[in-house]
């Protein structure tokens, strides 16, 4: 019962038999639980309320550990190489962190961008739902840096920057180069050096092989930055969009398409040039998860 519940997550639009499943499955599961013996019954509620197809794989796995091991029938081995598995890995993940929240801190953003949210933690956590496993590290790396700019970027055009200053950093994002720098007012130089310095790192690692990957990530942040100025002459305006306009600025701001993009940059060779056009053909994927 509870194996039919967890696969009726992974159902599409028309699927009418797991439709019906759900719809069974879930309040048999919810008369009983309170009656199975455990393990079985934590196993029973931890998927009412979070389904694994729903969940981030490595919280999955890490709340899938303490039910495996009270079963009387499990495999001490599998499951001692699983945690030792688990533990190696977290541990990268942990230096991972320790190097970003290094980056982060030496920017001084605390002090030269006071305005800004603190997220880079968050920010990381967000992308170990994206991809966790160890060959994806520079991957990880770039993504999180990435976001963690496009953030700091939304609050300077969000709550801080004047009209009259967040053209001039749109227009400095248009030119992308060093020499745009000068136009700037003190406190987005340094916002901007900072984001031009992730996507060099970003070339310089991937090499001139894949340069191609950086060029449409840089064109994902272009159109990011374009769609927050949008939204910062509708507030300096007084202008209340309508749902439809909204929509389609929204759409970008939301900033779904932009780190689709970033995130195949560093996935190595299985990511093509065609899977960055089709990024950019505006698909129905990535246009639903974006209106979601």
């Amino acid at each position: 019962m509870l194996s039919l519940y967890e696969a009726t997550h992974l159902r599409v639009h028309g699927e009418d038999i797991l439709d019906e499943a759900l719809l069974f499955t879930a309040p048999q599961l919810e008369s009983v639980a309170s009656r199975l013996s455990p393990p079985l019954a934590a196993e029973v509620r931890h998927a009412l309320k979070q389904p694994i197809h729903k969940g981030l794989p490595r919280l999955e796995a890490r709340q899938y550990f303490s039910i495996y091991q009270e079963d009387p029938s499990h495999d001490k081995l599998l499951l001692t190489f699983v945690k030792l598995d688990f533990n190696l890995l977290q541990k990268q993940h942990q230096k991972e962190l320790a190097d970003i929240a290094r980056w982060w801190k030496d920017l001084n953003f605390s002090r030269k961008l006071p305005f800004i949210r603190e997220r880079v933690i968050e920010c990381y956590f967000w992308i170990l739902g994206v991809y966790f496993e160890p060959e994806y590290c520079f991957a990880r790396r770039i993504l999180t840096k990435v976001i963690a700019m496009t953030s700091t970027i939304d609050d300077i055009y969000d709550v801080y920057g004047t009209l009259e200053e967040v053209e001039l950093f749109i227009e400095a994002v248009e030119r992308w180069g060093i020499s745009a720098i000068d136009q700037l007012s003190e406190y987005m130089k340094v916002c901007y050096q900072a984001l031009l310095d992730v996507y060099y790192e970003m070339e310089e690692k991937i090499g001139e092989a894949k340069s191609y990957c950086v060029k449409y990530a840089i064109e994902a942040m272009k159109n990011q930055v374009r769609a927050y100025f949008h939204e910062a002459k509708w507030f300096q305006q007084k202008h209340i969009p309508t749902m439809d306009e909204y929509m389609r600025i929204a759409l970008v701001t939301s900033a779904y398409s932009m780190l689709a993009t970033t995130s195949l940059v560093g996935m190595g060779d299985i990511v093509t040039k065609d899977s960055f056009e089709w990024l950019f053909s505006d698909p129905k994927m990535v246009r639903a998860s974006a209106v979601v």
